[in-house]
């Protein structure tokens, strides 16, 4: 076998194991009997420079969890951008769309100027105190989109599919159906049903990324990846190079199948900085053998960035906090505005969360859901805590776990235990003991504290012209920590009873503790 092939075939083999890898910790990023997660399935944006370096800026200093991520800047200084030629999950599965459609009339869009204008902007806005990242990182929309929206839909048809045979199939088929349904409920299926807000947008922005292939080949990793902009800039600078350089002398054989269109028609060169080391050129050349080897990077062609993308993304970036300091739904944090438990303060907590829906896919309870508006338009798909489809289990640590940059610490169960989300409130008008008089006590009864922090008071009430004694609910606030069961738990439709409102600490050191 021709060299080029094997090199070609070795590349698909390590792009699929990478995918593979990628699935894996996908699926293991969930409750699977323990409190414990016993594999770093926060490993991906752990070693991402994109979201290492901006979220260093936003908080101006070192993140120890996201110092993994300076060995991909080290590792394509040394070979240039293979991570996203060989190691990137979104590029593989854009590579294995675009082999299946196959695309005959491709209108070839060139715009790669504007991954490094978003580049920009992304690390400027952090430094000026908005955090960005999370919404084009090409790992978050990825994994978003799985989250929120196509492994609830997997887990739905297929258990919708065992429910329709299970009833209408005959015995002999339900047997083996049934043998089907217990192994890919043990391998592949999620561990229960999940609902998420925002699911259609976080699928619509990833199919966005492979519709766009209709305009070219790699498209999105081309013209608008951050991350492949940053290690673009950084490969100018790597040591592993195609040698030649340029095109053979009378062939241009291939350029046109160069799938980051790295070629420079004008020149004959090769861009280093759009090489993703595919190395499918080499596999494609019919004269001399082309070669990569380890040389001094030579003379580079300039950055293609003029000086209005560069005025116009530092514009953006500088004027966008500023503008968020003026905006009243900025400052107008609803008091139904609850963070997972661990969650930093405020500011912190949304200049290291990178919208990444690890803390939402891991949540035992379904409780953490993507943020609208509700936090201002920098807080678009942070996780919020809602209540009413379901509480925060009591005895669950593993949203802090999951974290990659630590904006939900990683508490210990004690620590839990004492974390303040929220405090509960009754709503007199609409609880039952109190409103109309009829006895409840399902809220207690579901509190998990160790001493109650839902007590009763016996009143004497008048109910259908009789005085009774009736047991009326109120709030220890200072045993409450918010979890959220009572509210889940009231009875009434719609919204319940009991509420929980955001816990605002007494000073600031509370503030920063998260704790009361």
């Amino acid at each position: 076998m021709p060299w080029g092939k094997l090199l070609r075939i070795i590349r698909r083999l390590v792009q699929a194991g990478f995918l593979l890898f990628f699935l894996f910790l996908f699926r293991q990023t969930e409750y699977n009997g323990s409190d414990q997660i016993p594999y770093a399935v926060n490993l991906f944006f752990r070693y991402n420079p994109l979201v290492g370096i901006s979220t260093m800026l936003a908080e101006r200093q070192w993140i120890t969890l996201l110092l993994p991520s300076l060995t991909f800047i080290v590792l394509t200084l040394l070979f240039g951008r293979f991570f996203c030629g060989w190691l990137c999950p979104l590029g593989t599965l854009i590579d294995y769309y675009y082999r299946a459609i196959r695309p005959k009339c491709v209108r070839i869009v060139q715009w790669p100027q504007l991954k490094i204008v978003v580049l920009l902007f992304i690390l400027l806005s952090a430094l000026f105190g908005m955090q960005f990242v999370g919404y084009v990182d090409p790992f978050a929309i990825l994994l978003r989109a799985l989250t929120f929206c196509l492994d609830p839909l997997f887990y739905l048809v297929s258990t919708s599919s065992f429910d329709y045979l299970y009833f209408s199939a005959p015995p002999w088929l339900v047997t083996y159906s049934e043998q089907l349904n217990q192994f890919l409920k043990a391998t592949v299926l999620p561990f229960k049903q999940h609902i998420y807000s925002l699911s259609l947008l976080s699928f619509l922005m990833l199919a966005a990324i492979f519709a766009l292939e209709r305009y070219g080949q790699r498209f999105w990793c081309r013209n608008l990846c951050p991350l492949g902009a940053l290690l673009a800039v950084i490969a100018r600078f790597s040591l592993f190079h195609r040698f030649p350089a340029k095109f053979c002398k009378g062939c241009e054989q291939c350029a046109p199948h160069c799938r980051m269109s790295a070629f420079v028609p004008e020149s004959s060169a090769i861009q280093a900085s759009e090489c993703n080391l595919c190395l499918d050129c080499i596999a494609d050349c019919k004269n001399q053998p082309s070669r990569f080897r380890f040389r001094l990077p030579g003379k580079q062609e300039a950055l293609n960035l003029q000086r209005r993308h560069l005025l116009q993304a530092s514009a953006a970036a500088t004027l966008l906090p500023l503008v968020s300091l003026v905006d009243a739904r900025e400052r107008m944090v609803s008091p139904f505005l609850l963070r997972p438990p661990g969650a930093l303060a405020e500011k912190e907590f949304l200049n290291l969360c990178v919208r990444c829906g690890e803390c939402m896919k891991v949540c035992l309870q379904n409780s953490l859901q993507p943020a609208l508006w509700q936090a201002g338009m920098e807080g678009v798909f942070s996780p919020i805590l809602i209540p009413r489809l379901g509480y925060c289990e009591y005895n669950c640590t593993l949203c802090g776990q999951v974290c990659p940059t630590g904006a939900i610490a990683n508490l210990s169960l004690a620590e839990k235990h004492a974390f303040v989300i929220g405090k509960a409130v009754f709503d007199k008008n609409r609880c039952l003991p109190y409103a109309s008089a009829k006895p409840c006590i399902v809220c207690e009864e579901h509190c998990p504290t160790g001493d109650k922090a839902i007590k009763f008071e016996h009143r004497e009430v008048i109910r259908e012209g009789k005085q009774v004694v009736l047991k009326q609910p109120y709030v220890d606030e200072n045993l409450c920590v918010g979890c959220g069961i009572c509210e889940k738990v009231c009875p009434l439709p719609d919204h319940a009873a009991v509420r929980v409102l955001r816990h605002v600490p007494a000073s600031l050191e509370d503030e920063n503790s998260g704790y009361s």
